[in-house]
């Protein structure tokens, strides 16, 4: 069993030194004397059981729920996968432009963020086999989640990613250098970036044709695709009267750019310009080349929190109860 939060633990330190603290000051009598010699015969009387237990009862119930704070969980163990050999970055666009609403998911108008979110998740659901990473970019780029198997990591790190998070602008070489740093130490069959985006290079401190021959070099496979409709798209603002309303703003992918990287490495370019054709090119990319070598998987653990919070809300419950009914007393 390990805790996710242990430094909460360090305050069961506390509850020795507060019961300490409030056994020596004691409760304040309910009844004033003008002579303690009035209640001489009472002074040596010892703290009756009842009242022992009702402090016991809320020092452990006290002690339980900081426990729970840490968050205790306990291993499922280790089950090998087949794994695919082929390891897969994905890197993902988070600029302003990524609000733009020129899609569709549901039937609803979307955004491009979470259109290509949508399609991603349904990405990773069926490469079940392979190690996949994940780097957000914007004006720079930054490791949302290394290259694993554990699915479910990963799609939980894709599902935080969101827009104006970031410094704006478009690192497209800063992105691709950051995604070829996840890959470039190991050893596998095919090692591939995706690059998604949906404008022109105008941040960071490498260029987008120096980042291909950097994977040309290391043998890592680029296929861009760049997001949006031709010509114009729809962009949700504000008014001042808090009123949604769009403006139409021209789409500036660097197709030639895109191409560029694509060919130098052996990949594909390809331009999305609906939820459909995104879904077909992702599908496409699915049909890459695999082989079998087995990995060891280390499953999830599982959340012990509501076994250790339960039973010390019911024991602060019954102190309550106990010190209010049957074991009440005068202060």
């Amino acid at each position: 069993m390990i805790f996710a939060n242990p430094y909460f633990l360090l305050l069961l330190l506390f509850l020795p030194l507060l019961a300490w603290l409030k056994g020596k000051r004691g409760q304040e009598s309910a009844f004033l004397y003008s002579s303690v010699v009035l209640v001489k015969g009472i002074t040596s009387l010892t703290r009756s059981q009842a009242g022992s237990i009702l402090m016991k009862l809320r020092w452990l119930a006290l002690a339980l729920l900081i426990v729970a704070l840490a968050r205790p969980q306990i291993g499922e163990g280790e089950a090998k996968v087949k794994a695919s050999g082929i390891d897969i970055v994905v890197a993902l666009d988070l600029s302003g432009s990524m609000a733009s609403e020129d899609f569709e998911l549901r039937g609803q108008r979307a955004n491009r963020l979470v259109v290509a979110k949508d399609v991603l998740e349904q990405f990773v659901s069926k490469r079940i086999s392979d190690r996949i990473g994940l780097v957000a970019f914007a004006g720079k780029p930054y490791v949302a989640a290394p290259l694993t198997l554990d699915h479910d990591f990963l799609s939980q790190n894709l599902a935080r990613l969101n827009l104006g998070t970031m410094e704006d602008g478009t690192a497209i070489g800063s992105a691709l250098t950051a995604a070829l740093n996840r890959l470039r130490e190991l050893k596998s069959k095919s090692k591939i970036v995706i690059l998604m985006t949906d404008g022109q290079n105008n941040a960071g401190k490498v260029p987008p044709l120096t980042a291909a021959e950097a994977a040309q070099a290391l043998g890592v496979k680029v296929y861009t695709i760049g997001v949006g409709t031709r010509g114009t798209a729809p962009m949700p603002q504000v008014d001042a009267f808090g009123r949604k309303r769009y403006v139409q703003i021209p789409v500036d992918i660097d197709e030639e750019t895109l191409k560029q990287i694509a060919q130098r490495t052996g990949g594909k370019y390809f331009r999305a310009d609906s939820t459909a054709t995104l879904r077909n090119i992702y599908e496409d990319i699915d049909r890459l080349e695999k082989t079998e070598v087995e990995m060891k998987k280390y499953q999830r653990y599982r959340e012990l929190f509501m076994w250790v919070a339960l039973p010390g809300l019911v024991l602060l419950l019954l102190e309550i109860i106990l010190s209010n009914t049957v074991w009440r007393k005068l202060p």
